[in-house]
């Protein structure tokens, strides 16, 4: 399996009391796992093997669309269980499952560009009615189990959460540290500029395109024009006519 981690640790000197301190920083980037971990002893044990492999804080940066959530619910757990402090920072995306993975920090930090989203889990299914059931019945306990990371780290209802993952709730930095999702943004913003805590939801969006679009194709019907039905002569044209044959018959 393509690993889709990096760890890079070096030494840097505490400024405080100018000892010398382990700095390791783990970079998450792509698909959490191009292979599903589940039923797979080997590779979630080499990262928690290179997790426990030194001591210390750990920075964890991600930028990840997403991926396998059994991969991100095993990753989360080593992080959430780790002795040293984890602090968080995404840097672009952090997506479905690398969503779940972010709630592990004790601290979440978002660029002030960054974007984090959460929506249902999704899986493919075969079979009969039963099996369908069966699919089904299973992403509600997976649905069940990302909203109780959302649900530690926020503080959030399951109920709003649960709506927030059915409408696929798109949030930026500054929403994501308003519903409890982060906790700072990267950098200082200044107090005067007004910031939009924008959160998106795809059906409100997709409704309100939708909207704009029809209105913008729509076309008029013409006003009705005050014209005399086809049927009818004005009196004066009736007249003339009426003479002019009087005329011929003379």
């Amino acid at each position: 399996m393509k690993k889709f981690w990096k760890w890079k640790n070096q030494t840097v000197l505490n400024q405080d009391n100018q000892e010398e301190i382990p700095e390791r920083t783990l970079y998450l980037n792509g698909q959490i796992a191009e292979e599903s971990w589940f039923d797979d002893e080997v590779t979630p044990q080499i990262f928690k093997d290179e997790l426990n492999a030194g001591s210390g804080d750990v920075t964890v940066w991600i930028n990840s669309g997403g991926g396998d959530c059994v991969a991100a619910a095993c990753i989360y757990n080593m992080l959430a269980d780790y002795k040293g402090k984890v602090t968080v920072k995404i840097d672009g995306i952090a997506a479905s499952a690398a969503s779940v993975i972010a709630m592990a920090g004790d601290k979440v930090v978002m660029s002030p560009v960054a974007m984090m989203m959460c929506h249902n889990p999704s899986t493919y299914a075969f079979g009969e009615k039963v099996d369908m059931e069966k699919a089904i019945a299973m992403l509600d306990e997976v649905k069940a189990s990302i909203i109780n990371a959302y649900e530690r780290k926020t503080n959030l209802s399951r109920v709003q959460i649960a709506h927030m993952m059915d409408a696929e709730t798109w949030m930026d930095a500054n929403k994501a540290v308003q519903l409890g999702f982060a906790d700072e943004i990267i950098g200082e913003i200044d107090p005067d500029i007004p910031v939009s805590n924008s959160m998106y939801s795809e059906t409100v969006i997709t409704n309100s395109l939708t909207s704009a679009i029809a209105k913008k194709c729509r076309i008029d019907p013409p006003e009705p024009k005050n014209e005399e039905p086809n049927n009818t002569i004005p009196a004066d044209s009736l007249m003339s006519r009426l003479n002019l044959m009087k005329n011929w018959r003379n």
